[in-house]
């Protein structure tokens, strides 16, 4: 199909001048621009294609060159870039210098957050309303679009509990499409199946309207005859009044793919004052039949081309990533100990739990996106003997800093973190990047830090977390597999794993930048004659200060190199080991990540970017070397190493 109404769409108030059949030409078109988008890279998808008229609907009912519009999670932007005129830039969506996969408020004025993390838009289009009102523009209306998988988080609640008691005129559109990344969990998706039962309940009450006047029954009366019998009807039929008992004006569930009854409604509840819900629902993946039948693998696919009778990959890795090994360790685990469970936050098919969800049914836990939650409840699990793994992304973590603080480190209960996404992500760019966990990990008594340096060491760290009594957070990348050859050495508390011991320089890396530094070495060796040790650090608490305190007295120049944030991490705690002892750490110098965000782009992009492919490395290790006047770099003429 060729596109004719979408590039006459500049911005959404085009969308007035468009009749119904137009407006169903343009939601087919911007199907169609999506599945070309997925044809070329991986990208958000199946969530996309289930919003497409409901975000037309919302832009023709509001005015949000005005209005305030927050949707969540922000994977779902792409139908409201294209309306609102960056259709055609989309095609440089998730690429170094292109769109960003979620809001950017730094690209259009309809982004007025970059909303990453799943739960908060209520909370934050709430404080956009109150602020409207206090410097002066009350007349703004202000809506959180978000869907019934980020729903259950504790903040969504905290959030309709403000609302329902400031009475602020406020809607929050739920998005009803019975998924979150994988299938949802928990009661509140039994309530959501429910409410799909209202039609009957909203026949009815169009039913009794039309009869109220033979009813010999008048004024206050049958008003009142009336809201009891909704009340009644209601109980029975939702299994309850959960949002109109918040304060909440509870509408639907209405069609969310039927462009015309959205408009109405949308209209209608523009006109309502106090805070409104209005259930929508939708299928994610409309439009694209197999997304529709696999929403799970179409959320975010790898790109394919689409055939008459379903699509054909182009893209395929036989490699193995960090996360594959991590997920068989923990198999491995649970087959050798009936005691280890794992709990994941809505992030089965992210972590790669599909196999451990069905062969250990009663010891798998997928909490929904409730991290906070997650982590105490394994801090129970723990206080009663079992053995937890919260396997979960270093991004979303940190929602649930209070937990492992209150009720897993003060405990000092054996719960196992195993972080997946640690350090730079790629093209989902900084609302994902895994960039503080060393840092915040590494603060809490009685917390362990490790972080391997290939896939030798996953399996041992896991059994040694598991065999440790105290809690133990593992970190590991969304990156292939890397094995170092040679006889890794067993893993035991606090001891680093030196590789290659040299005295004009050494890196001391922790994680799996281990290996970059390993080529890093071996070209400054074999181009100026440098010999440069390589330490695999294991851990980040306990530091090995015996390695640690020789390499700053011994080696010319010593240089940390960690995939995380430089503030209060493994650099950091190399230089507090020194300066507790005494030492100078004139000949000191820390890698990682800057004290800025790092923009989407492809990971390799950004490590160089950042100074942490090899590279980098090399250079800043040169750097070092002619500071300290080392003779075999006197001679050289002062060029960069070369690629």
């Amino acid at each position: 199909m060729s596109s004719t109404m979408l590039p006459k769409i500049e911005s959404p108030a085009d969308l007035h001048s468009l009749s119904e059949k137009d407006l169903e030409r343009l939601a087919a078109e911007m199907r169609e621009e999506l599945i070309g988008i997925v044809g070329r890279r991986s990208a958000h998808f199946a969530s996309n294609l289930g919003v497409v008229e409901l975000c037309l609907a919302l832009h023709l009912a509001f005015d949000f060159s005005q209005d305030r519009l927050i949707w969540d999670t922000g994977h779902q932007i792409y139908p409201h870039k294209l309306i609102t005129g960056r259709a055609a830039e989309l095609h440089s969506i998730r690429t170094k210098g292109g769109l960003m996969g979620y809001p950017n408020p730094a690209e259009s004025l309809y982004d007025l957050f970059m909303t990453g993390h799943a739960g908060c838009a209520p909370s934050t289009a709430l404080g956009l309303k109150a602020g409207d009102d206090l410097v002066g523009h009350p007349e703004r209306h202000s809506v959180a679009v978000i869907g019934d998988g980020a729903f259950p988080s504790g903040i969504v609640f905290e959030a309709l509990n403000n609302a329902g008691g400031l009475r602020k005129k406020f809607l929050v559109v739920l998005n009803d499409n019975q998924m979150s990344i994988c299938p949802r969990v928990g009661g509140l998706g039994y309530y959501f199946d429910k409410a799909r039962m209202t039609p009957m309940y909203s026949d009815w009450n169009r039913r009794v309207r039309k009869l109220l006047p033979a009813i010999p029954l008048v004024g206050d009366q049958a008003d009142r005859w009336l809201q009891q019998m909704k009340d009644a009807i209601k109980a029975s039929v939702h299994g309850g009044m959960l949002f109109e008992e918040l304060g909440f004006t509870y509408i639907g569930p209405i069609d969310g793919h039927d462009l015309k009854t959205l408009r109405t409604y949308l209209e209608k509840v523009k006109a309502m004052d106090g805070p409104v819900l209005l259930h929508v629902l939708t299928d994610k993946g409309h439009g694209f039949e197999p997304a529709v039948k696999d929403p799970v693998k179409y959320h975010a696919p790898a790109p394919f081309q689409r055939v008459e009778d379903g699509i054909i990959p182009l893209k395929t890795s036989s490699h193995k990533a960090f996360t594959d090994a991590v997920s068989a360790a923990i198999f491995a685990a649970m087959e050798r100990d009936s005691k280890v469970a794992v709990l994941t936050a809505a992030m089965c098919e992210g972590n790669k739990l599909q196999k451990i969800r069905e062969v250990f049914p009663d010891r798998f836990f997928d909490t929904g996106i409730c991290e906070s939650h997650a982590v105490a409840f394994a801090a129970g699990m723990a206080k009663a003997g079992a053995r937890p793994i919260v396997d979960i992304y270093s991004t979303f973590l940190q929602r649930s800093f209070d937990q492992i603080f209150q009720e897993v480190s003060l405990q000092n209960l054996p719960v196992v973190f195993t972080l997946d996404r640690a350090g730079l992500v790629g093209s989902d760019g900084p609302t994902h990047h895994g960039s503080y966990d060393l840092a915040y990990m590494r603060m809490f008594p009685n917390m362990v830090v490790m972080a391997p340096g290939d896939e030798k060491d996953v399996a041992p760290m896991l059994e040694f977390a598991l065999g440790h009594n105290a809690p133990v957070s593992i970190r590991y990348p969304k990156a292939n597999l890397e094995t170092i050859e040679r006889e890794a050495q067993p893993i035991e508390l606090g001891q680093a794993e030196v590789l290659e011991w040299e005295t004009d320089g050494i890196f001391l890396a922790c994680g799996t930048l281990v290996s970059s530094c390993l080529r890093a070495a071996e070209r400054l060796r074999q181009q100026y004659g440098l010999r440069i040790g390589v330490v695999n650090a294991r851990f980040a608490k306990p530091l090995d200060k015996t390695v640690v305190l020789k390499a700053v007295e011994e080696c010319g120049f010593v240089i940390t190199v960690e995939e995380g944030c430089l503030a209060g991490g493994f650099g950091s705690a190399v230089l507090e080991v020194a300066s507790d002892a005494g030492l100078s750490t004139a000949n000191v110098r820390r890698l990682g990540l800057p004290d800025h965000y790092i923009l989407h782009a492809e990971r390799d992009e950004q490590l160089a970017e950042v100074g942490l492919d090899v590279d980098g490395i090399a250079r800043a290790a040169l750097e070092l070397a002619r500071a300290a006047g080392l003779p075999a770099v006197l001679a050289e003429n002062g060029q960069a190493c070369a690629t």
